[in-house]
């Protein structure tokens, strides 16, 4: 079931597989007593993670077709810890992000990467998928962040965005 909150559904995620902080935190706006639970790589994470930083960037770049690129990006840590306690409540991640938003400037529409590591391993950078209840819980699905090419992604799209009638050559290019 996609979560609900004060917002409804959030069907229309612009990429449901890759959302804004924004996003995140309309879903689980209305789920604050919920246990919040992340997974990667097959499992989820340890009752005792801690969000243990939160960091707003705004990037400046040049892709590889020599194209300026900027964005802006929000990276939450997660510590893959497990702790005498249960699943952080949704409350209170939001209370988390709330705090920093009193002291940085976090872009509601930016781009959303978690960093997760149990301390030992090496960090991984993540995209979240749109939350969903299950069991009683808040799930967020966490998944590794591909490298792509922004003028390829740039062309798929505008393919994507092309209404040719069926069987007629590509209208973009």
């Amino acid at each position: 079931m996609t979560i609900q909150g004060n917002l409804g559904a959030l069907t229309g995620a612009a990429d449901p597989e890759d959302i804004t902080i924004g996003e995140l935190l309309a879903a689980l706006d209305g789920v604050a007593d919920l246990p919040l639970v992340f997974s990667y790589d097959g499992r989820d994470v340890k009752p005792g993670y801690h969000v243990t930083e939160v960091k707003a960037g705004r990037f400046e770049a040049l892709d590889c077709g020599a194209n300026p690129e900027s964005w802006t990006e929000i990276f939450i840590q997660l510590w893959d810890v497990n702790e005498d306690r249960s699943h952080m409540p949704a409350g209170k991640f939001v209370k988390i992000i709330g705090k920093v938003i009193e002291h940085v400037d976090l872009d509601p529409g930016a781009k959303l990467t978690f960093e997760v590591s149990d301390g030992v391993q090496p960090m991984q950078l993540h995209r979240a998928r749109l939350p969903r209840i299950e069991g009683g819980q808040v799930r967020v699905a966490l998944s590794p962040r591909p490298a792509s090419c922004k003028p390829r992604d740039r062309w798929l799209q505008d393919q994507k965005s092309c209404a040719a009638p069926a069987g007629a050559q590509p209208c973009c290019g």
